[in-house]
Parts: C-alpha cells; sequence; structure tokens
C-alpha cells in the first residue's frame, strides 16, 4: 500500500469529488483516479461509489479513511519531531462532555500557548463520539462521563479498545434553575417537587452494550412528564436564564456562570447518584507538554467547583 495514494484518498473523501480534489493536490484527475483504483485493488476493497453527485464513501471506506487519518497525524508528528530547525506545531485535540469546570479549564489552558502555530480542536459530545473521536478521528484525549452503576460496561468497552483510563473526577449533580423558579428559594427540595416542571436533559446519553431507551430511563431521576432535550450546553443555559419553568442537573457550575445567566444552584438530597468524569487516550500515546498543562488546569477546576461526596 503507497502512502502517496492514502493521502489522495483521505483527499478524495474530504473534498467529495475527483475534480476537486485534484485542484487541491495539483495532480491530473486522470492519474489520482488510477491511484485510487489502485489502492482499491491493493486492499482488495471498495472505498468510493462513483455517484452523479460525486464520490461517497462505502461503509468499508469510511473505516479506512479513519484509519488512514490516524496513521497520516502520526506519519506528521514523527516528521515534526526531527525536523529540529523549524518550530514545532502546538497540537492539542480532546473530546470532553458538556461540563462548565472543564470549560473553565480549557478556557485558562488557552494561555498556555505561545506564538507558534496551534491548532486545538476542543469538542462537546457524548461518551460514545469521545471514544471513536479517538479512535477514528486521531484525537489525542477524551473525557467520558458516565454513573457509576454504569462502570462495569465503560471499562469493559475502554479495555477492549486498548484505551488508558484515569479518574479526573468523582461527584454528584446538582440542580440549577432560574432564580425566578418557584423551588429556587425553598429550603429543602425534593424529587417529588420537580415533576410539574420541565426538565433540560442532554440529548444524546450512551452506555455501551445498553440500548438507549434503558440509558435515558435511568438518568431520569424526576418522573416529569416534559422533557426538552439539548445537545449544546450554550442552549441549554439560555432556556434556564429565560424559561423560570426549566431545570437541569449538572455538575456544579461556577459562580460567574450562575451569575452570568440569573441562575441558581441547589442540592437535592435524594439524589445520590455518582458520576465520574474520566481521561481516556490510547495506551500507546504519550502525553505531551500541552496535554500535561490542561490536566493541571482541570485539577485545578476540579478542585475549585466540585464538591466533595
Amino acid at each position: 500500500m503507497n502512502i502517496i495514494h492514502m493521502k489522495y484518498a483521505v483527499e478524495v473523501a474530504k473534498a467529495g469529488s475527483i475534480n476537486k480534489a485534484s485542484e487541491t493536490l495539483l495532480v491530473a484527475q486522470p492519474n489520482l483516479s488510477r491511484s485510487i483504483k489502485e489502492l482499491e485493488a491493493d486492499l482488495g476493497i471498495t472505498i468510493f461509489l462513483r455517484t452523479s453527485k460525486g464520490m461517497m464513501l462505502t461503509p468499508e471506506g469510511e473505516d479506512f479513511i479513519g484509519h488512514a487519518k490516524n496513521i497520516l497525524g502520526q506519519l506528521d508528528e514523527l516528521e515534526n519531531m526531527y525536523k529540529t530547525e523549524l518550530p514545532a506545531r502546538q497540537t492539542f485535540s480532546i473530546s470532553v462532555p458538556r461540563a462548565s469546570y472543564i470549560a473553565d479549564a480549557f478556557a485558562r489552558f488557552s494561555n498556555c500557548l505561545d506564538e507558534r502555530s496551534a491548532e486545538i480542536y476542543y469538542q462537546e459530545i457524548n461518551s460514545d463520539r469521545a471514544i471513536k473521536n479517538i479512535l477514528e478521528h486521531n484525537y489525542h484525549l477524551g473525557i467520558i462521563r458516565y454513573a457509576a452503576y454504569f462502570d462495569k460496561y465503560f471499562k469493559a468497552l475502554l479495555e477492549e479498545k486498548e484505551l488508558h483510563y484515569e479518574l479526573i473526577a468523582e461527584f454528584r449533580y446538582v440542580l440549577v434553575m432560574n432564580q425566578s423558579h418557584p423551588l429556587a428559594q425553598k429550603e429543602k427540595i425534593y424529587l417529588k417537587d420537580l415533576e410539574k416542571y420541565i426538565e433540560i436533559s442532554h440529548a444524546d446519553p450512551y452506555v455501551p452494550s445498553l440500548p438507549a431507551a434503558t440509558v435515558l430511563k435511568e438518568e431520569h431521576a424526576v418522573n416529569c412528564t416534559r422533557h426538552i432535550y439539548v445537545f449544546e450546553r450554550g442552549g441549554q443555559f439560555d432556556l434556564l436564564s429565560q424559561n423560570p419553568q426549566t431545570f437541569m442537573w449538572v455538575s456544579p457550575l461556577p459562580d460567574d456562570i450562575i451569575s452570568a445567566f440569573g441562575l441558581v444552584q441547589r442540592e437535592c438530597h435524594e439524589n445520590r447518584k455518582i458520576y465520574r468524569d474520566m481521561l481516556i487516550h490510547r495506551t500507546s500515546y504519550k502525553l505531551s507538554k500541552l496535554d500535561k498543562q490542561f490536566v493541571t488546569e482541570l485539577c485545578r477546576s476540579k478542585r475549585k467547583y466540585l464538591h466533595n461526596i
């Protein structure tokens, strides 16, 4: 298998057509098309379907391109290690749960960047995608969140995928709601008090080997009849700040977030479920200087914002 052909295939997948990839690569279209066919013949698979709308990846092709991106990324890193005459590019990539203490750590971490060129990727996403980003999209780090009840499911998956995992934080969710919410000034809040209000929930819960319906049922501590599922953390805060009938379970929030959105943060002592945030990466991956700086900021934010259990 030719590395050049692999690069060509990745570019064709990115561009969606031979014509566009040819312009980017400065390679004649017939030569590029022939290279792709030779690669498919060498591998014994069909990477692309040739359609009137362009080059579409087959399922086998998607799998191949994911692995190819990882390999090419590692080759780039290896090359940069020995090009000592050039300043090393700063690279960092991580997928995380929607958590304010992590976002706070990332903001502080951004101050670590110097004047060299940098490519930094930070994505808020569920645990399934965080794992796939490492395995298929060349992300270096991930943080996954799950209820401690599901510990065996996640650790079994991580070990199967040869991913290193390390506990970052362990905590209980707190309630967050508009400061005008009818329960905001109540001395003690019970689960039954919340049933008539609107619960804002993450839209993409995930536990390996379990159906989504089972996971959703386990995640809902309150027997609400009204739920709003939102993927984006900022959108969740907008809802909370503008609708005093809503509430959400979160890892403890920084004071500036609470103040900015006009919220209050309360405990519900009936909700005893423990959650864990786990740092993950490939077992073969060695943390870079930037990675270690991020983890340092992450630990500082955790100590500042998360309650002890």
